[in-house]
């Protein structure tokens, strides 16, 4: 709002007339006496304007500035909160040595689809080359505090189709670096199967990202890959809301709950999936 050539009343020097108005400074000529004064902090203690329209314009005018600056302030605020979050977060898994993608993807093969949700256990896959060439992959990051997701795709899908079948909490005795036959075995309790309208729901790239190439849906080998924590933790959040049935909604929780708690994450602050389907 330009406010030269508006007549005004100050507080001290009486009345005079806005001569320039800068971005934060206006300049009143009080008869031939020369001020500046910061704008618009000189509206709300020294100065009045003469004009009752211009008044009252410029007082809606402030109005709406405190509230896109409080808007302003209150996401500065949130933006403040989430980085100490993460902050303390990422503390804690250097405090109690967990990696921050400790989690597995697993992509299931025909005879795997059909015994999973009975074995409740996954090969890791052998090493194709190499002096260890022929014996099973180590998934050196898994622990306790550790989930396999289950995902499959049509042999003629695109790789956008991939879909999660569920997803189990690895044994509490399991060590990665430790195991020696490949089989990467589940918890007794914390176990979830989708049904198959569910899995179409739930398709693998809306979490999953390259963080080097955001936009890229690929995984053209590879019995498993690594997964972030916090993605997981959006999957099981994501499956809750799709249970429709209590039981199982406080099935899902129980898990969420108990996976957030080994891996150091707050389960009011799990933010919204990004994956690459999402960029």
């Amino acid at each position: 709002m330009n406010l030269i050539n508006e007549e005004i009343t100050h507080k001290v020097f009486g009345e005079g007339n806005i001569v320039e108005h800068e971005d934060s400074i206006i300049t009143v000529d009080f008869n031939e006496q020369i001020k500046k004064f910061v704008y618009p902090d000189a509206f709300n203690d020294f100065i009045t304007l003469n004009n009752e329209n211009t008044a009252k314009n410029l007082k809606k005018i402030f109005a709406e500035r405190a509230v896109e600056e409080e808007i302003l302030e209150k996401k500065r605020e949130e933006e403040k909160e989430s980085q100490l979050l993460e902050q303390q977060r990422m503390e804690k898994l250097k405090n109690h040595k967990i990696h921050e993608s400790s989690q597995i993807v697993f992509w299931l093969d025909e005879e795997e689809q059909e015994n999973v949700f009975t074995d409740w256990q996954v090969h890791t896959g052998k090493v194709q080359s190499g002096k260890n060439k022929g014996f099973p992959n180590r998934v050196a990051r898994l622990r306790p505090n550790s989930a396999g997701l289950l995902t499959v795709r049509g042999d003629s899908q695109p790789e956008t189709e991939r879909k999660i079948l569920g997803l189990y909490m690895v044994n509490e005795t399991f060590s990665g670096n430790l195991g020696e036959d490949g089989m990467v075995p589940s918890h007794e309790s914390y176990r979830i199967e989708l049904s198959d309208e569910e899995a179409e729901k739930m398709l693998f790239w809306n979490y999953y990202v390259n963080k080097n190439y955001p936009e890229r849906t690929s995984w053209n080998s590879g019995k498993y890959r690594y997964f972030d924590n916090i993605w997981t933790a959006q999957v099981l959040k994501d499956i809750m809301a799709l249970k429709s049935d209590d039981a199982a909604r406080k099935e899902v929780e129980a898990f969420l709950v108990h996976f957030c708690q080994l891996n150091a994450l707050d389960i009011n602050n799990i933010p919204s999936a990004e994956g690459a389907l999402k960029q």
